[in-house]
């Protein structure tokens, strides 16, 4: 049985992994959980699952959540009380936490890092649903798991389509992911995309887009941000950083396709020119189950792949001009250094005031390329973690800033501080 730690356990990549739990009790138990403010569904967890900890990211909620837990009716009561901490050092003591045999994080964005940092540096391995910690501080992260040893698994579809194809080929014997070393007999990653809520849209028509427009996915059902990142295809680009970071490829050998079917999770090119490619109908449950039980594969009662109930898979190549964002990743990437992170906390907090509807949704990339042209004149090439964390502050104040004197690409902008 394998023992697991959730953060961010109230969220969708939490939940669907307390779900596989449920589903496979004589294989995974877990150990402890964190969440951030949704206290009813924590409660209903802790009952469940009855974790040995229970970390909140609001440790003013600490509180509320005992008082919840201690007027539990004798029959809801879980069998042992757990030991509650909080703060971001409580994130951290779950992420390290003694029993866990491997830590999950659904952490969204950069709020992640920490705790996922603590994970490695106790030496966990990681179902890496957080795909922010290798975006915003790869240069980071990448020396912490050759110190520690620990083995860090992709939890998304496409990551984990690669790390599914690249089982039984030479790679698959001695290499480990995120060594920033090429992946041998690898020639190309094709890493598919749904083409998100306007991938039937016109560019000219994206004038009117409305945060209900961007929000409705045609394929998944996710969290608001990560959908306004898939309808700018920012999505895409970052996983395309990611990929980098976990297979050792550099930029012009990773692809990014349009499959609006999102049947095929992504596909390798190796040496000899062969193509291999991960199918699977768009579950999120199946990426997360792989990494709860790699190298084993469980057998499921899960509805079974129909190709002829699909009918066609298609292939397009990505518009540039309906999504720069695709470009603007591809462009930090390159840059390497502290740009991937100036990149990606600008896009969240772009996303942040797009989804309370201050910016419209085609301020999004202006707002990020300004941000990240601005950060050229103080890259960092070889960044420590404070140099991250500071980053991302700078960049999320200077998206905020440009957005409160409107958003013309003129717009003067702050300078970072020293």
């Amino acid at each position: 049985m394998k023992a697991i730690s959730v953060l961010g356990s109230t969220g969708s990549i939490g939940t669907q992994t307390l779900q596989i739990a449920e589903e496979f009790p004589e294989q995974f138990r877990v150990v402890a959980l964190t969440a951030g403010r949704n206290l009813p569904l924590l409660v209903e967890q802790i009952q469940r699952h009855e974790p040995e900890l229970v970390a909140l990211a609001d440790d003013s909620l600490l509180p509320e959540l005992r008082q919840r837990l201690k007027h539990l009716a004798g029959d809801q009561k879980p069998a042992r009380e757990p030991h509650l901490v909080g703060g971001a050092e409580g994130l951290n003591i779950a992420a390290s936490w003694d029993t866990a045999d491997l830590v999950v994080t659904g952490i969204v964005g950069c709020a992640g890092l920490l705790p996922t940092l603590a994970a490695i540096r106790a030496g966990k391995d990681l179902a890496l649903a957080n795909k922010e910690t290798l975006i915003a501080a790869g240069p980071v992260v990448l020396p912490e798991l050759k110190k520690s040893g620990s083995r860090l698994l992709p939890a998304d579809s496409e990551h984990s389509a690669i790390f599914q194809c690249l089982q039984g080929t030479p790679w698959a014997e001695n290499a480990r992911l995120s060594t920033g070393v090429p992946t041998p007999g690898l020639r190309r990653i094709q890493l598919t995309a749904s083409g998100g809520a306007f991938r039937d849209w016109d560019a000219t028509a994206l004038e009117r887009a409305t945060v209900a427009d961007a929000t409705s996915h045609p394929n998944w059902s996710m969290g608001r941000k990560i959908t306004v990142d898939s309808a700018t295809l920012m999505n895409k680009g970052l996983e395309v950083i990611e990929a980098h970071y976990l297979f050792g490829l550099d930029y012009d050998h990773i692809e990014i396709v349009i499959h609006p079917q999102s049947i095929i999770h992504s596909m390798i090119e190796l040496a000899d020119s062969s193509v291999l490619a991960q199918l699977g109908w768009p579950d999120m449950k199946l990426p997360i189950l792989y990494c709860l039980s790699w190298p084993s594969r469980l057998e499921t009662p899960w509805p079974r792949l129909d190709l002829t109930q699909v009918g066609q898979l298609t292939f397009r190549s990505p518009d540039t001009a309906k999504y720069p964002c695709m470009e603007l990743a591809y462009a930090a990437g390159r840059a390497g250094g502290t740009m991937p992170a100036v990149l990606n906390a600008a896009n969240e907090e772009a996303v942040a005031q797009f989804l309370e509807e201050r910016i419209h949704f085609l301020d999004i990339p202006d707002v990020i390329e300004a941000t990240c042209d601005k950060h050229k004149q103080e890259l960092i090439n070889h960044p420590q973690l404070d140099d991250v964390l500071a980053v991302d502050q700078w960049a999320r104040t200077t998206v905020r800033e440009k957005v409160r004197q409107g958003t013309s690409r003129t717009s003067a902008l702050p300078a970072m501080a020293a």
